[in-house]
């Protein structure tokens, strides 16, 4: 049977030439994550989009493992993120985490700010039914599921399995072993407990993605996953093509001006 002709529909193709500069902040110490962050992003990032990784100094964690890891690595990477954030148009948070650095920029700068988490999240929920998260250790499980709920999709979670691996381990062990726990743990999450969109659960993963697609069947479409750092940046362009900044009306007011109010000119 032959097939019908192509329906000419009406198109458009863009011709947009604008340069858009996104700032990706490791807020821990280690600047081989940042650099495999930016790895990632090499073959699909956008022309005249550049991406630049700041990786937090001392006194920030090597590795963000707790809620006092997340405190520490916020005040330090603010504070010397403020005095540069006029040079970038938006700001990528590369912490798996409802992490506090977050809405701290957001009250700090203009432009959109992102969590590689919550840009996951948002994502795997528009691309299938059940999300899940591959986790580190035990307690990023914890956190995570927490943070699930904090944003708001714990009715479309099957929660997260483990790696049983530290942050820091994902690059320190064998990397076989690391690729071997990873994908068993993406795995599990599709085939036992019913995930058809899975995040990477933390940006030292963000080199994983294909061997966990493997593990999942994504190329048959059975399951997606999905690493915040990419899809985060991809984001953030898009927001700010679309003209958009941080609203200052409500929660996220200036603190800049804030600080100025009361006489403060520090951080």
């Amino acid at each position: 049977m032959s097939m019908p002709p192509p329906v000419l529909l009406p198109s458009v193709t863009g011709f947009s030439q604008r340069v858009i500069n996104v700032l990706l902040i490791n807020p821990n110490g280690t600047s081989s994550m940042t650099d495999a962050c930016l790895r990632s992003l090499e073959s699909t990032l956008p022309p005249h989009c550049t991406v630049s990784g700041f990786t937090c100094s001392h006194p920030a964690p090597s590795a963000i493992e707790g809620h006092l890891d997340g405190v520490l690595s916020a005040a330090a990477a603010i504070r010397a993120v403020a005095p540069i954030a006029a040079n970038y148009d938006a700001f990528l948070v590369a912490c798996f985490s409802a992490h506090p650095l977050i809405n701290a920029l957001r009250e700090e700068v203009t432009g959109p700010v992102i969590g590689i988490m919550e840009a996951a999240l948002y994502s795997a929920r528009i691309l299938g039914g059940r999300l899940g998260v591959v986790a580190t250790g035990g307690r990023s499980k914890i956190m995570h599921e927490d943070a699930i709920r904090y944003y708001g999709l714990d009715a479309f979670s099957v929660g997260c399995e483990t790696s049983n691996l530290g942050v820091l381990e994902l690059e320190r062990l064998p990397r076989d072993k690391v690729l071997d726990l990873v994908s068993e743990a993406a795995r599990r999450l599709v085939q036992e407990k019913g995930a058809d969109c899975l995040a990477l659960g933390c940006a030292g993963m963000t080199e994983m993605k294909i061997r966990c697609e493997e593990a999942v069947g994504a190329k048959n479409a059975v399951a997606q996953v999905i690493d915040g750092v990419g899809v985060g940046v991809q984001i953030l362009i898009g927001l700010v093509r679309e003209g958009h900044v941080t609203a200052k009306g409500g929660i996220f007011r200036s603190a800049p001006d804030g600080r100025k109010a009361r006489g403060q000119d520090w951080l």
